[in-house]
């Protein structure tokens, strides 16, 4: 179905509208959300040009947008997640874990395009590439979460970087993208070549 990728971009922006109207504080909305919308143009842009993905990642591309700017409206550790918490006796709220996750969905569309395109010999090699770059982004973020913990006003700073006072949060975020990488891998191996939406 053609019309998937624009009816997900329209729960985007009805979400963002939502998430605009006075959010718990609007310096940290504005910086989770910056990197959010620069994903979300980079998306448009490589549809536009041509570039199209497959109904199936798109959707998983969009878990990870639609989280994101949630967690930019209530500030990550304060999103109504309680449920959850209780459920299984957490002491934090993992809503940001979870979040962190689904970025590693994005190693679906990375592997769809490598071989699409049949940029790679083997395919193995996409999974791979997949993967990897899901962890090294993951460093990214965190050297930039930890960059602007430095640099901003303090308590902005804590807000974005939402480790709830685990001292490891940072190790824990990237595993949680990588795991969820490999699932993304795994997902492609069984969906993959049968989605033909495109």
């Amino acid at each position: 179905m053609k019309k998937v990728p624009l009816v997900l971009l329209i729960i985007y922006l009805l979400v963002f509208a939502w998430g605009a109207v006075n959010p718990y504080a609007r310096d940290v909305w504005a910086v989770e959300n910056a990197t959010v919308v620069i994903v979300v143009l980079a998306i448009g842009i490589l549809y536009w040009r041509g570039v199209r993905f497959s109904n199936t990642a798109y959707i998983l591309m969009s878990i990870f947008i639609i989280m994101h700017t949630i967690g930019g409206h209530f500030t990550f550790e304060r999103v109504p997640f309680d449920f959850i918490t209780n459920l299984f006796g957490f002491e934090r709220n993992h809503y940001d874990r979870i979040a962190h996750f689904t970025v590693g969905f994005y190693a679906f569309p990375l592997i769809e395009y490598l071989i699409g395109r049949k940029l790679v010999s083997k395919k193995w090699v996409a999974y791979l590439f997949g993967i990897f770059a899901i962890m090294a982004m993951s460093a990214a973020y965190e050297l930039f979460e930890w960059t602007y913990a430095i640099l901003s006003d303090p308590e902005a700073g804590i807000a974005v970087l939402g480790s709830q006072g685990d001292i490891w949060d940072a190790q824990k975020d990237m595993l949680a993208d990588t795991l969820g990488g490999i699932v993304a891998a795994v997902v492609y191996l069984f969906v993959g070549k049968r989605d033909k939406n495109k």
